[in-house]
């Protein structure tokens, strides 16, 4: 779609070694060691806008060879999980703006047990 609350919410974008496409378009420049991961796990920061630095007149420069994060990143999960994180306010935006539609009570109740589990406190 058109939204991209993700790309302009000062997010770190996980690369792995493995997702050679991104790393063939993205400047070494840019990317560092990803800490607490293996070598060879890379991070991607944002500029002073909290943009990507992929993000360019509005959209990804490098859409089609965008990494793995990316590609499956999707804001809906948090809403099934009844989880908003207020430090990104786009992304919070999008969040409370999912609504869903269920075939029947029982998906409604299982969508409701699902949010339940994902507002259980986590083990540290």
């Amino acid at each position: 779609g058109s939204c991209t609350a993700c790309c302009t919410s000062s997010q770190f974008v996980h690369i792995e070694p493995d997702d050679t496409a991104a790393l063939a378009v993205i400047p070494e420049e840019l990317l560092f060691p990803a800490p607490g991961q293996p070598a060879g796990h890379l991070l991607m920061g944002y500029d002073q806008n909290g943009h990507c630095p992929m993000f360019v007149d509005g959209g990804c420069s490098i859409y089609e060879d965008r990494p793995r994060t990316c590609r499956v990143y999707d804001c809906r999960l948090f809403t099934a999980l009844g989880r908003v994180n207020e430090d990104t306010p786009a992304i919070a935006a999008r969040i409370r703006a999912w609504e869903f539609e269920y075939a029947d009570d029982d998906s409604r109740r299982l969508a409701d047990e699902i949010r339940a589990a994902g507002r259980l406190p986590t083990a540290d």
